[in-house]
């Protein structure tokens, strides 16, 4: 499938998000770290964030190339993003590593159907920053781990889990409202974006991720 024209603003706007995502994954895994039993997890979480910064830096780079400020990209989607990182605020370590995963992995399967809306070299760059497959390994074995440790977390880190997705989903309606809006524009590419089947294929991966955590959906 060929990439739409797209207007160079839904374009920005959709980087600008992506880079502000980035932003404050790195702030919140930096944080999230102190919350590590031992220092090879906070080590772990720490080269996390570290990845996130620099995905964060590729993005800046691509909108100042395009003639944008990076601030100016990013700001339209501020209220929405930190609203839902101050409402899902971990207590512990098992739901910390709970959040990197359902929350990152939620915004990759987004990200990944949206880039097929842009040209290169744009398409590729939102490609290169989603998250490996060691960011998922190391949660589920985290998860997994406190869930052997005491059954009881299971029931937990479930309900944890549910009100990620609904807190996540809430404030993507945020952002589709933001005043620049870029997924308009996306969603409006004669076909290219079957919502509809977006939501249900987004379900119905973040099911299977549950399993392989060992948690209820």
């Amino acid at each position: 499938m060929s990439a739409p024209d797209l207007p160079a603003h839904a374009v920005i706007d959709l980087l600008g998000l992506v880079a502000l995502g980035e932003l404050l994954a790195f702030e919140r895994m930096a944080v999230d770290a102190r919350l590590a039993p031992d220092l090879r997890r906070r080590a772990a979480l720490g080269e996390m964030a570290a990845a996130e910064i620099g995905n964060y830096r590729r993005l800046a780079d691509r909108l100042a190339a395009l003639g944008v400020l990076p601030d100016d990209a990013m700001v339209p989607y501020v209220g929405a993003l930190q609203v839902y990182h101050d409402s899902t605020e971990p207590r512990d370590w098992a739901e910390a590593v709970t959040k990197a995963y359902v929350g990152d992995a939620i915004t990759d399967d987004f990200l990944r159907e949206v880039a097929i809306a842009l040209a290169e070299p744009d398409r590729q760059l939102v490609l290169d920053v989603l998250h490996d497959s060691s960011y998922a390994d190391f949660a589920v074995a985290e998860i997994r781990a406190a869930v052997e440790a005491d059954p009881r977390v299971a029931g937990r880190l479930s309900m944890w889990a549910r009100r990620l997705v609904g807190e996540a989903l809430s404030q993507a309606g945020r952002v589709a409202a933001a005043e620049r809006g870029a997924f308009t524009a996306l969603i409006a590419q004669g076909g290219q974006m079957d919502v509809q089947g977006l939501f249900r294929r987004m379900t119905e991966a973040h099911s299977v991720r549950m399993a392989a955590a060992g948690l209820n959906n």
